[in-house]
């Protein structure tokens, strides 16, 4: 039994003294044009030529040899505990210069991997792109919702100076008096208010829940 142990760690010795040799590409020649990476059990065929487009990041460094730590498949493509998915569009926008997303991809995804690849330009863009999502309101002029409310004149004051948040006093048209309460005459009053309604959904559920607080 002792001797098969050690003839199995012989022969395991040279099986991986084998694949070292292997591995390494010979100091003499270039190094090889084509690269694969093995990211989180996707494999991804590119050039050192499209990794090395971004100086700085961490692919480049990967092809010229600086991250030696990472370890490599048995297929010899460099292992990279990362999410597919979102690999895909870093290595198209390497490739050129573009980012293109499929309708389902969030860009919080690409921003996340373009971070950790150290990605520059592509950061930028894609936080660019996230801040136009939060502010619609810019591109979008806002429209304005009128009211007119009938009044007599002494629930004006009352009724201007409980009215709810975003509506604002436009103008006050006298439309004389009515004989309702004996002869006393209470002057009528129709109010115009007013509110900026955006293009946006809190700003129409906002809308509804106002009107009968108005």
């Amino acid at each position: 039994g002792m001797r098969m142990r050690m003839e199995g760690g012989e022969e395991m010795q040279g099986a991986v003294g084998l694949r070292c040799t292997w591995d390494t590409p010979p100091s003499a020649g270039p190094p090889a044009k084509w690269v694969r990476l093995n990211v989180g059990g996707t494999v991804f065929l590119t050039t050192r030529q499209t990794l090395c487009r971004e100086q700085k990041s961490f692919l480049c460094r990967l092809c010229q040899g600086e991250e030696l730590q990472s370890d490599r498949d048995e297929t010899g493509a460099y292992l990279i505990d990362r999410d597919p998915t979102y690999f895909g569009p870093i290595l198209n926008f390497l490739r050129h210069g573009k980012l293109v997303l499929d309708k389902d991809m969030a860009e919080e995804g690409v921003l996340e991997e373009a971070e950790f690849y150290n990605i520059g330009p592509l950061i930028r863009i894609i936080k660019d792109r996230l801040e136009e999502k939060d502010y619609p309101v810019t591109q979008v002029p806002p429209k304005h919702v009128y009211r007119v409310l009938q009044c007599q004149e002494e629930e004006l004051t009352q009724m201007v100076s409980t009215m709810s948040d975003g509506w604002c006093f436009e103008q006050l048209v006298n439309i004389g008096s009515s004989y309702n309460y004996g002869n006393e005459d209470q002057t009528e009053f129709l109010c115009v208010v007013s509110k900026e309604l955006y293009n946006s959904p809190s700003g129409l559920s906002s809308e509804a829940s106002h009107k009968a607080k108005v």
